[in-house]
């Protein structure tokens, strides 16, 4: 249905995450993919959600030459506790590190979604809060040993094992937490396919 309003509209998802790509195909989209690196820093004045939309935004700004037709989707995911975000860890210890400090504990999940095109940018943001419980140094061994936790913020997938033994609580959507507000992007998707 979605693909179908946006036929007319070449939609760029500049996003190496498997899990954002396996979204827009489930969603029925067509799409191509586009990456552009860049260095992901932000001031250090900017809380919560201002990174992610930050972060959206300036992974758009590597894109000057869109088209009229051309739709442009960056995102950005970070998980929010003890006001610091945690990003993706660089190596085994760090990964630990983030992880035992969630133990028993509720952090956030914030993810920006930001869409562009040659004459307008919309950017997006979802919340949702997530409770583990008092996780064993043995368990967490066991996922950072068996699993991928490096390419994932807060060095945990959700969808993972990890995710089926360590998750108590949920608020909000589960699949922004995957990386992606699915339902936001929906509706904004609609709202562009008619402008």
């Amino acid at each position: 249905m979605l693909s179908k309003r946006l036929q007319h509209k070449n939609i760029i998802l500049a996003s190496g995450s498997p899990r954002r790509q396996l979204f827009f195909k489930e969603l029925g989209l067509d799409f191509t993919i586009e990456l552009k690196p860049i260095d992901e820093i932000f001031p250090n004045h900017l809380k919560g959600t201002e990174i992610t939309d930050h972060l959206a935004q300036l992974k758009a700004s590597a894109f000057n030459t869109l088209q009229s037709h051309d739709i442009l989707i960056t995102s950005d995911t970070i998980v929010w506790f003890n006001d610091k975000a945690l990003n993706k860890p660089q190596d085994r210890d760090q990964a630990f590190h983030m992880i035992s400090s969630l133990s028993g504990h509720t952090h956030e999940v914030i993810t920006s979604v930001c869409f562009t095109s040659p004459n307008t940018q919309i950017t997006i943001n979802d919340t949702t809060k997530v409770t583990f419980k008092s996780l064993t140094d043995e368990e967490i061994n066991h996922y950072i040993d068996n699993f991928q936790p490096y390419d994932k913020a807060g060095g945990y997938g959700i969808q993972e094992w990890f995710g089926y033994i360590a998750v108590t609580r949920l608020e909000g959507s589960y699949f922004n937490v995957m990386g992606l507000p699915t339902h936001k992007v929906y509706e904004t998707l609609i709202s562009l396919a008619t402008s």
